[in-house]
């Protein structure tokens, strides 16, 4: 089983997503390819927009090197079986490091396209974790936008087995939120 192993949070010591979800891929095992969204991602620019719309085999040398880093994280995508990300909520949504990975793998007639009954997913037979972690949202709730924003994307590039460990409202609820996440990832073989 090969795993894409995604963390986003700012955080690099001291986070929980980034201990979970490294804590789901240990629990899974196989091979790991790793992607830190730490490290920024280019925003989308009009020359992105204008080399993605350009036919592959029309695209000069500038739309390809622009391209680049796009086709890298969809290959990452692609060899993956399962994909882990840490997800931690911020103001009630996804990381902006996260939403620019979004942006950058969800590209028509690559990981979707479009049919006469609307968009397709291409990314099908995957698996998604999210190791999702909030100070006081509570996961599935109605200011939670983060896991069911994920939960569409996902399903838009054909992921649509996604399941979610939670420690969420570790403000409230402080180590007995982050104990039943880690109870929930020893459960994941079983």
């Amino acid at each position: 089983m090969t795993l894409l192993h995604i963390d986003s949070s700012a955080r690099i010591t001291g986070s929980i997503t980034r201990d979970l979800s490294a804590q789901i891929v240990g629990q899974l095992g196989g091979e790991v390819i790793r992607r830190d969204l730490n490290d920024a991602l280019p925003q989308l620019t009009e020359n992105w927009v204008n080399a993605n719309f350009t036919p592959a085999e029309d695209r000069d040398a500038v739309q390809r090197d622009t391209l680049a880093l796009s086709d890298q994280l969809v290959g990452e995508l692609q060899a993956a079986d399962t994909i882990v990300i840490g997800l931690p909520v911020y103001n009630f949504g996804v990381p902006t490091a996260l939403k620019a990975w979004i942006d950058l793998v969800a590209r028509a007639g690559v990981t979707f396209r479009y049919s006469e009954n609307g968009p397709v997913g291409l990314l099908t037979g995957k698996r998604a974790i999210l190791a999702v972690a909030s100070g006081g949202t509570a996961v599935g709730s109605d200011i939670d936008f983060a896991t069911g924003y994920m939960r569409h994307v996902l399903g838009f590039i054909g992921i649509h087995d996604v399941e979610i460990i939670a420690a969420d409202r570790v403000m409230a609820e402080g180590p007995e939120a982050i104990a039943d996440a880690k109870s929930k990832i020893e459960k994941l073989v079983a």
